[in-house]
């Protein structure tokens, strides 16, 4: 809890490592800063909860996506986070229909999020980068945006989005 004299209407809330703080106005009396409290802290959840879905509501969303934009493919059999990608945004296994995502990915904006499961959801009927390939990606209108986006967090990390690419078109 930090309070502020130059802060006059505006609550806020945010992390701070494994913390939460919550800046209110001075002049708030404790029983309204309570009531901020909670009240900040259910928005912050819900925040959290839509930027770093669960592995059932990834699944969820990769089947909504297929119905969408990839009608030829039924949906991955799985699809879960992973912390063990440290060059890739996504991976494919084509041939069981799992696909995993980069704990990185997780607080990234959804359309971004859902680029790569586009990305990787495509590779269940183009297992290579082909042209066909990358005419199913682009069915998806943010396509372009959000590897833009990740070339930009690529560049950033001093990753090669090409690089990032090659080594999944290997282990797809």
């Amino acid at each position: 809890m930090r309070r502020s004299a130059r802060r006059r209407r505006t609550v806020s809330a945010y992390r701070e490592g494994d913390r939460v703080v919550v800046m209110v106005p001075a002049r708030m009396t404790r029983a309204e800063e309570r009531r901020w409290v909670d009240v900040m802290l259910d928005r912050l959840a819900a925040q959290e909860r839509r930027r770093r879905p669960s592995d059932a509501e990834l699944l969820t969303r990769a089947q909504t996506l297929c119905q969408r934009y990839l009608g030829e493919v039924s949906g991955p059999a799985s699809v879960r986070w992973v912390s063990n990608q440290g060059m890739r945004w996504g991976s494919c296994t084509p041939s069981d229909g799992t696909v995993r995502l980069s704990s990185r990915l997780q607080g990234m904006p959804v359309w971004v999020v859902d680029y790569v499961l586009i990305h990787e959801l495509a590779h269940l009927v183009e297992p290579g980068h082909t042209p066909r390939f990358w005419e199913l990606v682009r069915r998806y209108p943010q396509a372009d945006r959000a590897r833009g986006y990740l070339e930009g967090v690529s560049a950033a990390a001093q990753l090669s989005l090409a690089e990032c690419e090659n080594e999944n078109e290997n282990k797809s």
